[in-house]
């Protein structure tokens, strides 16, 4: 499946779409646009094989031209190379310069007609005791059409529409055919359309039953990815997720990428679990999880680092901006008022809080985590209920920032 934005689309979304099944070959607007994305996928990247390959087997005809009807075959030797060549040759021009589901389906309607029209407009000035046979090559160009270019349902039936008019009525204008044989070709064609269309409603509807399933699975696998990597009681991301993320971090093709951690610790956290009891505290940590949460938002990912210790790592924001988080979250834990009785009458919950900055090009995580422990330390030493910056900044760290202040 095509890279696309699926997390916006829930497993419930799309169990309802498989209960409804696929019979209108139509899903809810944001399923649709997923699907259509896959669709496009799919075909485009074979655009250019199908093209050259079709063209190559279209020229081939040229054979079948100048024998079965040699009277007009310099006039579709033209047709072939000088209109359908250059057509195909657009086709993939367009596919690669506007990709879309849209472009697919006009292109693959256009070359249908075209490989149609072209021999049988040219066969209306053909006359010969072999124009019988040589109808019958637009065979070849419907299921080239339906079965290997397999635009939507829609645009198939359109197609099959245009294409039948265009064999039928070229036909009855050549007056070669007599009432028994003209009958017949009218027969099979219709009989050959109709089962060409159940043949593309069913594969479409096949299509879209197996997209809705693979995303499904999808789905269901990203929400385990992300329980696994989430601490259930804090709604923080965990240590398992801050591996991840660090070989995401560290991976960057960046060369001059700065990273910012806040390393916070709730004070005195086992007098409060002693005075009030676990559940309470656990209460504690999911109240103070949210407000860092809240701070960071998109800004950086933050992260239950163990027992009463959170981390928030912030990619590309110097340690200042990251003393500014930190600060607001030291003001809105302390301004939420939990009670804390080891503290005495009228003793709330507050933390402490180490920042850090590294350049990563020339600093591990390690030695990021180590200096917001720190900071952290010297916060706590400092009488806690406060924010402390890791003084060790790199003159590579200096250098880029005031870069981005000029």
């Amino acid at each position: 499946m095509a890279a696309s934005e699926p997390s916006a689309i829930t497993v419930v979304e799309v169990d309802h779409e498989i209960s409804r099944g696929a019979s209108n070959l139509r899903f809810s607007r944001s399923i649709e646009r997923l699907f259509l994305e896959d669709y496009l996928f799919n075909r485009a990247r074979m655009v250019t094989i199908w093209a050259l390959v079709g063209t190559l087997m279209y020229c081939m005809a040229l054979a079948g031209d100048f024998s079965m009807v040699p009277d007009v075959a310099p006039i579709m030797l033209f047709l072939r190379l000088g209109v359908f060549v250059p057509f195909a040759l657009l086709v993939i021009l367009v596919m690669r310069l506007r990709p879309t589901a849209r472009n697919y389906d006009m292109l693959s309607f256009g070359v249908g007609v075209l490989g149609i029209a072209l021999p049988m407009v040219t066969l209306i000035f053909a006359s010969g005791p072999y124009l019988f046979i040589y109808q019958t090559g637009s065979v070849g160009t419907l299921a080239f059409f339906v079965i290997v270019l397999r635009p939507r349902f829609r645009t198939v039936i359109l197609g099959l529409g245009v294409m039948t008019a265009i064999q039928l009525t070229t036909i009855h204008i050549n007056g070669n055919f007599d009432e028994v044989r003209y009958g017949g070709i009218v027969t099979f064609y219709i009989t050959l359309v109709v089962f060409l269309a159940l043949s593309a409603y069913f594969h479409e509807n096949m299509d879209r039953m197996n997209f809705l399933h693979r995303l499904r699975g999808e789905l269901l696998q990203e929400e385990l990815r992300v329980q696994s990597e989430q601490d259930v009681m804090s709604g923080l991301l965990n240590r398992r997720s801050l591996s991840r993320y660090e070989r995401e971090l560290w991976t960057t093709d960046s060369t001059s990428t700065v990273v910012s951690a806040i390393m916070i610790d709730i004070n005195l956290f086992k007098s409060y679990n002693d005075s009030h009891g676990h559940l309470a505290g656990d209460a504690c940590i999911m109240a103070v999880s949210q407000i860092v949460r809240g701070t960071v938002g998109a800004c950086g990912k933050a992260f239950r680092f163990g027992g009463e210790e959170l981390l928030v790592l912030l990619p590309g924001i110097y340690a200042e901006r990251a003393a500014e988080f930190a600060e607001q979250m030291r003001v809105d834990i302390e301004a939420a008022g939990i009670h804390h009785r080891g503290k005495g009458i009228g003793g709330t919950v507050t933390a402490s809080f180490g920042v850090a900055e590294v350049l990563m090009q020339e600093s591990s995580f390690q030695m990021l985590l180590q200096a917001a422990d720190t900071a952290l330390y010297d916060a706590k030493k400092a009488g806690r209920n406060t924010v402390k910056v890791w003084g060790a900044n790199s003159a590579e760290i200096r250098e880029l920032r005031n870069q981005t202040k000029a």
